[in-house]
Parts: C-alpha cells; structure tokens; sequence
C-alpha cells in the first residue's frame, strides 16, 4: 500500500515510480499464495457449515474427510501445473515489462504452498479420524 500511496504521491511532481503496478500484482500474487497454507492451519477462513452441523457425527466426519480428499486433489492438481507453467516461464525467460522481474520463481513458490496445503488437509484428515476436529 506504501508503495502505491508514494507512486500517486510522486506523480504530482512528475516522478512517478516505475513499475508500481506489476510489483503490486506480484506482491498480491505471494501475499495470497503464501498465505493459503497457514491460514488453513490456522481455520482463519470462513466455513459455511450450518448444514453440516446438523448430520450426525458419523455423518459430519464422512463429509469433512470427502471434502478433504478432493481438495487435496485439487491442490495437486494446481501445484502440479504451476511447476508446469514455472518452467515453461523459466525457458522462455519470461519477465515482467518495466523491472524485469522473472515470473517462474513466484509460479514456482505458489506451487510449493499448494502442496504445503495438501500437508494441512491430510492434517485435518487425521485430526478428523481422531476425534480431534471440531
């Protein structure tokens, strides 16, 4: 947010920053992916689980661990084609317009965190089988 604020700021002279706008994308880009994981380990994210709650108990841990499993699959899946697409930028020599920033490494990154992901949700599968999910 710094970064923006002094960009309009250094406009009004004349003196804008240059690349402002791509270090903003790729710095939401890693805030986001990197966040992923711990805010799963942490349940900072939302759950809609009214319907859930109602099923027996049975019934609510056959749910989260079905849920569980396919989004492991998921994040395999795009953990897999973000390798698939970092290399790809990494032959082409793929970088940014203005600062020349390299893309694969935060392609690369992101893949990582979904795969660290997949580590939380067998986590949570564990924690379900163990009575210990709430």
């Amino acid at each position: 947010m710094l970064l923006t604020v002094a960009d309009v700021g250094l406009r009004l002279f004349g003196r804008p920053i240059v690349g402002t706008f791509e270090l903003v994308g790729l710095g939401g880009a890693i805030a986001i992916g990197f966040a992923l994981p711990i805010t799963s380990w942490l349940r900072g994210h939302i759950f809609v689980d009214f319907l859930v709650r109602r099923l027996p108990r049975s019934g609510q841990a056959f749910f989260n661990i079905a849920t569980r499993l396919l989004s492991i699959l998921v994040f395999i899946l795009i953990g897999y084609n973000l390798f698939l697409y970092a290399a790809g930028l990494f032959r082409s020599g793929e970088v940014t317009l203005t600062r020349q920033v390299p893309f694969y490494p935060i392609a690369y990154g992101i893949g990582v965190c979904c795969f660290i992901e997949c580590l939380v949700l067998i986590g949570d599968i564990i924690k379900v089988i163990g009575g210990e999910y709430e």
